[in-house]
């Protein structure tokens, strides 16, 4: 188990969460998965997600995505996730790491551009892909900043120019998951949806 997932299990109790236990999946399919999962908690945020290295990495954009290259949105790198977490939509339970509501905003495949092993990239401190997800398209920067304050986590999610670049285009405006068609307040107000506070619902 590579610490990073060590820290994803340590930080939760999955008696109390639905969430799935960590570990290290290796894949021999050449396609790459991306995930971003929209996650209200302490503050609404967009937890953004790429495949590599039985794993997935993971950034939380406090504003989401933006088709348009002027803007550069701080990312925050997280520790990893189980590459199960990519499914993962439902209520985190209140008294645990990061409750509160979750859902798929978007997912699909991805490809690296810079380094074709994006493991390599993301330790380089610079990763480009490509998405083909069903929200978001075309190239992406992923890059981290110089470190501040002895915090060395943050990055830069931009945009390159391509055909996909809309300048108009606004994340608050695509709310619904593309798994279930939720919304984060759909979630909130759903009596009738489970609300785990151990493994018995």
């Amino acid at each position: 188990m590579s610490d990073s997932i060590a820290r994803y299990n340590r930080k939760r109790d999955f008696e109390r969460t639905p969430e799935p236990e960590g570990k290290v999946v290796r894949t021999a399919s050449r396609s790459r998965r991306f995930v971003i999962q929209k996650h209200r908690a302490t503050a609404l945020h967009y937890d953004f997600r790429l495949e590599a290295g039985g794993v997935l990495k993971s950034w939380a954009v406090p504003k989401g995505p933006s088709l348009d290259p002027a803007d550069k949105r701080l990312a925050m790198q997280v520790e990893d996730h189980p590459l199960a977490y990519g499914t993962f939509e439902g209520i985190i339970p209140k008294g645990n790491y990061g409750a509160g509501e979750v859902i798929v905003w978007d997912r699909g495949t991805y490809r690296p551009i810079n380094d074709p092993n994006p493991v390599k990239a993301i330790d380089s401190g610079e990763i480009k892909f490509e998405l083909r997800g069903k929200k978001l398209r075309g190239r992406f920067t992923l890059v981290k900043m110089r470190a501040r304050d002895g915090a060395d986590n943050a990055w830069l999610l931009i945009k390159e120019r391509d055909e996909y670049v809309d300048r108009r285009w606004r994340a608050t405006a695509h709310e619904e998951s593309v798994k279930s068609g939720r919304t984060l307040a759909d979630l909130k107000k759903a009596s009738h949806l489970r609300r785990w506070i151990s493994k018995r619902a």
